[in-house]
């Protein structure tokens, strides 16, 4: 018997949206990632990139659990001495509230090529508007 591999031309995606109002920033970005590795499909095959389109919107409201809040940082490099900026969760949230849903899902991916292919499949708004409307994304319910 052999062992099925899906061709690299792999083009039966789909688009998924999310609305992340009053969800979990952990439970999403668990969900987000094996959707856009493509791990929830039963030709899963871990060297290609065979995952779907997702659409996040209201990344605003999600929520975060325990005082991560003001506890947790983010650190930035600029590449120079000293130069280094730490930004809490309620820093980012305040200036760029997508940021906090790219960076956990990107943490979640693989760190290579395929990695950084996987996440410009990835694409969050802060609000309820998205121009992604043509592509009839389905919702996607995640449990809280």
């Amino acid at each position: 018997m052999k062992t099925y591999l899906p061709k690299v031309e792999y083009s039966d995606r789909k688009w998924h949206l999310i609305d992340a109002d009053g969800l979990v920033l952990g439970h999403v970005a668990v969900k987000v990632a094996d959707i856009l590795r493509g791990k929830d499909k039963p030709t899963f095959t871990p060297h290609i990139d065979a995952g779907d389109f997702v659409v996040i919107i209201n990344a605003d409201k999600i929520r975060v659990t325990g005082q991560k809040e003001t506890k947790k940082f983010y650190m930035t490099y600029s590449g120079w001495y000293s130069g280094d900026k730490y930004q809490s969760v309620s820093e980012v949230r305040e200036k760029h509230p997508e940021r906090l849903l790219m960076h956990a899902v990107k943490g979640m991916l693989p760190h290579n090529r395929l990695g950084r292919s996987m996440i410009k499949k990835l694409k969050v708004y802060a609000g309820q508007d998205h121009p992604h409307s043509v592509q009839n994304p389905e919702l996607l319910t995640i449990d809280a």
